[in-house]
């Protein structure tokens, strides 16, 4: 009888678990539920009050409509443009970000030598500094060598590593056994040798795991684009969506949202795909919640 209640105390317990989590669920979603219902339903219908949930008529074609927003006036299909500038710094900015992160945690985390420790922790000081101190330093910076206006303040630092994924790859690397590395060198390889054919190999969750996080920053940051970008044909995705908006009022919510849609449908879709590579190296690298 007493296992039998701790059965059904133990079950209890999951099953208002469960239902906080998806209540708590729910209202998160919210908003992701009114974006694609107001892409579906016409200027008038977007912003009426208190808001229609289910549109009527249902609008498909707004998604067309938010594609080839002001390509007549323009000259080209910006949509298109500022998914071609997207597409290159999240490939620059990826391939930037997993060379650098990947080399740097690797010698913090196998090799020895002088400071190690020291610059570690230097390091990852960093990452308490926050970005508006360093946001007019930066553009200074930038401003000297001539980059404003180009892609190069985007992705050029992606290359010279970051405190997080650093970190990320360092708690993963220290989890490989030594004997591996120590094999590789007894059977004549190099220290670059042992990185590129032992440890990488290993490390493919946790590497994953940072192409994901920078891949999802690059594709969502706006900040930095509207601070170095000044030609519209440099615009990225999301600091595109502002032109969406109508700078003297009456702005088309439902083409906002509809190109708003098509941001985002990519990133959930790409989740989908490599949630359980993602949630691999996450718990791997000790990032657990």
């Amino acid at each position: 009888m007493k296992a039998e209640s701790q059965k059904r105390t133990l079950q209890a317990q999951k099953a208002t678990v469960y239902a906080v989590l998806t209540v708590f669920s729910i209202v998160y979603l919210l908003p992701l539920a009114w974006m694609i219902s107001t892409s579906l339903k016409s200027d008038a219908q977007s912003v009426v009050s208190p808001p229609v949930w289910i549109p009527n008529p249902v609008l498909w074609d707004n998604f067309y409509k938010a594609y080839a927003y002001n390509a007549d006036k323009l000259g080209f299909v910006p949509f298109l443009v500022y998914a071609r500038n997207s597409m290159l710094l999240v490939i620059l900015t990826v391939a930037g970000a997993v060379l650098s992160n990947s080399i740097v945690a690797y010698s913090f985390a196998r090799m020895r030598w002088p400071g190690r420790d020291l610059i570690f922790n230097l390091t990852l000081a960093t990452m308490m500094i926050p970005f508006p101190v360093l946001m007019v330093p930066t553009f200074a910076l930038y401003r000297d060598f001539g980059w404003i206006g180009t892609f190069r303040p985007l992705y050029v630092a992606a290359f010279f590593g970051g405190a997080f994924n650093i970190f990320l790859l360092r708690q993963f690397f220290k989890g490989i056994p030594m004997e591996l590395s120590e094999a590789a060198k007894i059977d004549g390889c190099s220290e670059w040798q042992t990185f590129y054919q032992v440890i990488l190999p290993l490390a493919k969750p946790a590497l994953a795991v940072v192409a994901l996080f920078t891949l999802m920053g690059t594709w969502n940051d706006f900040l930095g684009p509207l601070i170095y970008l000044q030609n519209q044909q440099q615009f990225t995705l999301s600091l595109g969506l502002q032109q969406y908006q109508s700078q003297a009022g009456g702005t088309s919510f439902n083409l906002l949202m509809a190109a708003s849609t098509l941001v985002i449908a990519p990133i959930i879709v790409l989740f989908f795909f490599t949630q359980k590579l993602f949630i691999q190296g996450i718990a791997a690298t000790g990032l657990k919640g």
